[in-house]
């Protein structure tokens, strides 16, 4: 059974029903066991008001009996001579018990109270099975107005049952109404405390959504803007090419060309890169790595860019440094951060890599010899598509834009701070490591 309210519905239900059993039957105990308690006081009663009675005669004893009466009162004296009975009945014990008994006679059990006098033996008696019946009478009695009552306590639980998950089908009923491009807050006003987190989760769910796609069209926007320039440069090239004569004229066309189709090779594989880092992307999942033998591989792969520019790296990853994250994600981290400090740094310049473990932490630093970036600029670098305009060495602005998203994967932070080669340190510090 899925519906809250029919769980909730048949589970008050069963406890009312359960309660009122119960009630009914403690009341029907109850009320049966005071009527013949009642009873029992009767029987001692008459019996003790007929102590001081004299002899009745006959003529009076036939105009005192009753048919309809259930109790049967009869005296003797000390002697057993019989001075009073209400009316005569075969199936009567002649003799008296003393005090409460039940006497059965000729299949027909009676209850009967006696006393003894010094002159006299009184004994009122009554069938047991007409005291029963009346005692359960007056239970029944007991009982029926809770017996009526229930179908209406049933209502009462349907109805309030179905107020009270009427704010929940209010929130169920908006958000079914809503659409893809809905994505605005749903009312939180006068939600029981019990919806009100519910309603809270959703409309934090529907900001971040709302956020994510406001990225990721910004994302398609900018990609589209930047991919613009080098498909049209290529177009250009390519039809300098074309109108090349001379085997000189064409050589520099065929580079040139060369050159557009690796820089938007470049930048198609950065725009890739960016959109595996995006929030909400689909990710490899995490495992142990090691983050000196992770970098050692990735800079293995910026290593001919650095011997063409005559760049000199120093690495400096000789002990473990145990990391939990994505080695695909890792690598291109690395990849970014060295493809850029030999980009930027004068030809023979040096690159330095460190990786080490500070105050428990897993931390990567990168050291470069080229201009750095000024301490206005520093937020804005991360920035996609953000370039300081650097003439000598153009890029795509989304190397540190991909560093970053790679590092918030990662529960890691990035700073930017001024380097003793002359250049900019880049320090990514990861998380405590978990003991190997």
């Amino acid at each position: 059974m899925s519906s809250i309210r029919a769980r909730v519905l048949l589970a008050v239900l069963g406890i009312l029903a359960v309660a009122a059993l119960l009630v009914g039957i403690v009341t029907y105990r109850s009320v049966r066991a005071e009527t013949e308690a009642l009873f029992d006081y009767q029987l001692r009663q008459m019996a003790l008001s007929l102590r001081d009675q004299g002899e009745v005669a006959p003529a009076q004893a036939s105009a005192l009996v009753d048919e309809q009466l259930d109790f049967v009162v009869q005296v003797w004296t000390g002697d057993g001579r019989g001075l009073y009975a209400s009316r005569a009945h075969v199936a009567l014990p002649q003799r008296a018990q003393l005090g409460y008994a039940d006497v059965q006679v000729a299949g027909q059990v009676w209850r009967s109270f006696s006393v003894a006098m010094p002159s006299r033996v009184i004994q009122v008696s009554q069938p047991l099975a007409i005291r029963r019946k009346l005692a359960a009478d007056a239970a029944y009695a007991a009982v029926l107005p809770l017996l009526l009552v229930a179908p209406f306590m049933a209502a009462a639980a349907w109805w309030l049952t179905t107020l009270a998950l009427r704010p929940l089908q209010r929130v169920a009923a908006g958000v079914r109404q809503r659409d893809e491009q809905s994505l605005e807050p749903l009312p939180a006003a006068g939600l029981p405390d019990e919806v009100a987190p519910l309603v809270a989760a959703l409309n934090a769910l529907l900001q971040r959504l709302g956020q994510s796609l406001d990225t990721q069209r910004a994302f398609v926007a900018d990609a589209a803007h930047e991919l613009r320039s080098p498909l049209t440069a290529l177009k250009l090239q390519l039809q300098l090419f074309e109108r090349a004569g001379g085997e000189t004229d064409r050589a520099a066309a065929t580079k040139a060309l060369a050159a557009g189709i690796e820089r938007a090779a470049r930048l198609v594989e950065q725009l890739l890169t960016l959109a595996r880092t995006e929030p909400g992307a689909a990710g490899s999942s995490l495992q142990r790595l090691d983050l000196s033998e992770l970098v050692r591989e990735a800079v293995a792969d910026t290593v001919p860019l650095a011997v063409a520019r005559g760049t000199r790296f120093e690495l400096r990853a000789d002990a473990p440094v145990p990391v939990d994250g994505d080695r695909a994600a890792l690598a291109a981290l690395v990849r970014n951060l060295a493809d850029n400090a030999v980009r930027y740094s004068p030809p023979g310049a040096r690159v330095e890599l460190r990786v080490s473990m500070a105050d428990g932490a897993p931390t990567l630093q990168v050291d470069d010899a080229g201009p750095g970036i000024p301490p206005a600029e520093r937020e804005r670098v991360f920035d996609r598509f953000y370039r300081r305009g650097l003439a000598d060495e153009p890029g795509t602005g989304l190397g540190l834009a991909i560093v970053r998203g790679v590092a918030q994967r990662h529960g890691a932070t990035v700073a930017l701070e001024d380097s003793p080669l002359g250049g900019l340190r880049v320090t990514v510090r990861f998380g405590a490591a978990v003991p190997t």
